[in-house]
């Protein structure tokens, strides 16, 4: 009879058909997906809640803030988390408490709660996630096809997107606020079953090798992988190009995440967009994120990393100066140029950021990057704020475009100060 039970003392006795791996990745692809639902909604949010509570704009972009900033701290200890405790427990409780964090809006009734359920929960949970469940999937269960992999599961996010953003929108627009978290719920722990009975830790928990790989028995759980997190923090902070990286990635997600995708729709409603439309555009951005992120990735293999990171942030801050010029009631041509634009250039200055990390930092550029990544969403968290409290102040959002489009400039700036990595790696700002 064929062993059937968890096991990880023995080796393989044959190779199978089709590998698990794949089905594991696939889980994986779905979990994203399921869980992209609650990064989603917070730009929808921001009409909907003013207009029920009069809480002001800038109050509700803190309680976003809140959220994105977890989700970027807790990011680097992510990995740490899986490392000590496993991966299926980890993804399973963080999904819980996001669903936990996103119904329990609906009973809110100050802003506190706001920033509790939806800043805390949701954003400790998002972070427990974050990339470290793609990357950590990747590196336990593939040898061969790590790129493949990583590529389609870095889709994901992008895809669920896709999904989630027109029907939210719609659910918001005809129903109301209330059955859009409650779906952000349901979505959220649907794919938990998903998880706990498909998911497996690692491949010698079935008696399998990775894919393409050979049969390495499982390790034992880490307990000081969170203080190694720490030290490497330590020792990066004190060279140069950490805090040029970190600086650039901060304004990354200042001009994305805590800009776009939290206030564009309530900037185009302002201008008499409907939400449906808005949030359509906004999904049609992910879509080109995905073929901007592949083709990014291509040249970095081609050209100067540290080069490309200054045309990508000089050509984003570009379209932002424009961008208040393009609103309007309706779509048209130059918002579409925009969009399509703009979503190739969302996400592409990740590759050559995670080149340079990997230049300057060697074996310890994984974790460096986890910290860069912390950086960025603390950016996008205090944007999410700003523009909320600037369209209170100044009654739109036209100010906060501009200011996004200078600090591109000097993420630009900054990019190219960076030191090659043949000139001093890592070079301490210290003697």
């Amino acid at each position: 009879m064929a062993q059937t039970t968890e096991r990880s003392s023995s080796a393989p006795t044959r190779t199978p058909r089709f590998h698990r791996a794949w089905s594991v990745a696939a889980v994986t692809f779905v979990t994203i997906i399921g869980a992209a639902a609650f990064a989603s909604l917070p730009g929808l949010l921001i009409e909907p809640l003013h207009e029920e509570f009069d809480w002001s704009r800038g109050t509700i972009g803190f309680a976003v803030s809140v959220n994105l900033a977890l989700y970027g701290l807790t990011a680097p200890f992510a990995a740490a988390l899986m490392d000590r405790f496993g991966i299926r427990r980890v993804v399973a409780a963080a999904l819980t408490v996001i669903a936990l964090g996103s119904v329990l809006t609906v009973w809110m009734t100050a802003a506190w709660q706001l920033v509790l359920f939806w800043g805390v929960l949701v954003g400790l949970g998002s972070g427990s996630m974050a990339l470290a469940f793609a990357a950590t999937v990747t590196n336990r269960w593939f040898t061969a096809r790590r790129g493949l992999v990583t590529g389609i599961l870095t889709a994901a996010g992008a895809s669920g997107q896709l999904v989630f953003l027109p029907l939210l929108s719609w659910l918001v627009e005809h129903h109301g606020w209330r059955p859009a978290a409650v779906t952000v719920a349901l979505s959220a722990l649907a794919v938990v079953p998903f998880v706990w009975l498909l998911l497996r830790d690692h491949p010698a928990d079935v008696g399998l090798a990775p894919y393409g790989g050979e049969y390495a028995e499982k390790p034992a759980p880490v307990t000081g992988a969170a203080r190694r997190a720490v030290t490497v923090l330590s020792k990066a902070a004190r060279t140069g190009p950490f805090w040029l990286l970190a600086g650039t990635f901060a304004i990354c997600g200042a001009s994305t995440n805590g800009l776009v995708k939290t206030h564009f729709v309530p900037a185009a409603h302002d201008h008499g967009m409907p939400v449906t439309a808005a949030a359509g555009l906004l999904a049609v951005i992910g879509v080109f994120d995905v073929v901007g992120t592949i083709a990014s990735g291509w040249f970095t293999d081609r050209f100067e990393a540290r080069r490309l990171l200054a045309v990508y942030y000089a050509l984003r801050g570009v379209s932002l100066l424009f961008l208040p010029m393009l609103l309007a009631p309706s779509v048209h041509p130059p918002m579409l140029f925009f969009i399509v634009f703009y979503g190739l250039d969302w996400v592409a200055t990740v590759p050559p950021t995670i080149a340079l990390c990997r230049e300057h930092y060697g074996e310890d550029s994984a974790i460096v990057f986890g910290w860069v990544l912390a950086s960025h969403q603390v950016g996008a968290g205090a944007v999410a704020f700003a523009g909320g409290a600037a369209r209170d102040v100044f009654g739109s959002y036209d100010p906060v475009w501009y200011a996004s489009g200078a600090l591109c400039a000097a993420a630009a700036l900054m990019a190219l100060v960076i030191r090659r990595p043949g000139k001093g790696r890592g070079l301490p700002l210290t003697a």
